[in-house]
């Protein structure tokens, strides 16, 4: 099991951030303003990027970054689901950034779209910091492992960014001086996908097996396995998948309900965001959670067509995984009701389904039968054994166990699936390029239809 300090230890804002705050966001993360003077009581950019410390401590802050609202602190799961969503749910908060993705009437000014693009390239542009001067760092163990967490959560950075926008300007070299010319046109999906598979298979070759609660080898391997699925290479997300259920430490939790609401990382959790009450946010807390579990009252309602999916299987666990809000009387899921719990992010079930796809549309069994593993993940919320697989059903096994954790409109379109009465490719399942985006970049191009 992944360990991590005592909840009274801050992680991600640790003093390691606050010592990164101090050397590094006055003279190089202002991402607002432009530099024109250097704090009279700063270090020089040039000293600060010169110093092992300083290298590692922007490390921890692209961590702290990465797990903000505004993106992997859950805001990306929301905005996915909401996005993905016909009627399994209802938005009933009073926000209207939300209503316009689950309504799919997006305008351009969205600030929780602004924010996760906002979010993701100050993540990529620490990250390519410390990628840039890594040589500082002269013990080669930590020099890659630093290297490899830089890595992974670039590409962690850039998967969802195409996901969600499609082809996005590609930055590999981080930004010092914002007075420079930053304008950048968009680059291809594909040249951001092989990006994205570069960063993690380096990922993966640098980083050790194990790494406390920060990205480790198999959490490289896991994205890569994910990003393969959504690229329909199947050969290679299955052989990913694979070497993260025969090769990592982590296994499925004894219980469906076990895989959620961790202070600590469970046994299943291959990556996640770290939260405590010191520090970290869990956005999906705020959504999906009743008042009395930390969330605004349950803004995100589970409604019939969510409970038709598990069939007259009534006795599958997920299907009761839910409790009725006392402050609206909406149904809402379990799944979020620590608001100091983790942010899930990898999970070793999600590999499980990885493999059984990827085996039943390559016609193999490595590691398990696919009706086999589909099976043996269901046993474990005592849902009855399927007799028969086909896409459409390893599709409502996704549902069943990935409900609520970001994966919902990205299956839709990689399934060719349709949104309600929306094509799987209409514009307006593209979230539209921020304004302030197109208002700061000429070279800019807006997605189409907004």
């Amino acid at each position: 099991m992944i360990r991590r300090p005592p909840r009274s230890t801050p992680l991600y804002s640790s003093a390691a951030s606050d010592v990164y705050k101090r050397q590094i966001c006055l003279t190089l993360f202002s991402c607002d303003q432009k530099l024109d003077i250097e704090p009279a009581q700063s270090i020089s950019v040039d000293k600060a990027l010169s110093e092992e410390n300083t290298i590692k401590n922007i490390l921890i802050g692209t961590y702290e970054e990465a797990g903000q609202s505004a993106s992997f602190g859950g805001r990306n799961h929301v905005i996915s689901d909401l996005l993905g969503a016909t009627g399994q749910i209802s938005w009933e908060g009073t926000f209207l950034e939300p209503r316009q993705i689950f309504t799919k009437n997006i305008l351009v000014d969205n600030s929780f779209v602004e924010g996760l693009w906002q979010n993701s390239y100050e993540v990529i542009n620490q990250a390519n910091l410390v990628i840039d001067n890594i040589t500082v760092i002269n013990q080669t163990n930590e020099s890659n492992r630093v290297e490899g967490e830089a890595k992974f959560l670039r590409g962690l950075a850039y998967f969802d960014l195409v996901r969600h926008f499609g082809g996005v300007p590609l930055r590999t070299e981080g930004i010092v001086d914002y007075s420079s010319d930053l304008n950048i046109q968009r680059s291809s999906e594909d040249e951001i996908y092989n990006q994205i598979i570069s960063d993690l298979n380096d990922s993966y070759n640098l980083l050790p097996p194990s790494n406390d609660f920060f990205a480790d080898k198999y959490a490289a391997k896991a994205l890569l396995a994910r990003v393969y699925l959504q690229r329909s290479e199947y050969s290679n997300a299955l052989d990913a998948a694979h070497d993260v259920i025969i090769n990592s430490d982590h296994e499925l939790a004894d219980t469906f309900a076990g895989a959620f609401n961790n202070d600590v990382d469970g046994v299943e959790d291959i990556f996640a965001f770290q939260v405590t009450s010191q520090g970290g946010t869990n956005q999906c807390i705020i959504f999906y959670a009743s008042q009395s579990n930390g969330g605004r009252q349950g803004d995100i309602t589970l409604q019939p067509a969510y409970f038709e999916l598990f069939g007259d299987d009534l006795n599958d666990a997920r299907y009761s995984f839910n409790y009725v809000s006392p402050d609206n009387g909406g149904t809402l899921t379990s799944k979020f009701t620590n608001q100091y719990g983790n942010v899930p992010v990898l999970r070793m079930a999600e590999m499980h389904l990885i493999r059984a796809e990827s085996n039943f549309r390559l016609s193999s069994s490595k590691g398990m039968t696919p009706l086999s593993e589909i099976n043996t993940l269901r046993a474990r919320s005592n849902a009855k054994p399927l007799s028969t697989l086909s896409i459409d059903i390893i599709f409502n096994e996704r549902q069943l166990e990935l409900a609520f954790e970001g994966h919902l409109i990205h299956d839709h379109k990689r399934l060719d699936k349709n949104v309600g009465n929306l094509q799987s490719n209409d514009p307006k399942l593209l979230l539209p390029i921020p304004q302030s985006e197109m208002d700061s970049n000429s070279e800019m191009v807006q997605n189409p239809g907004y």
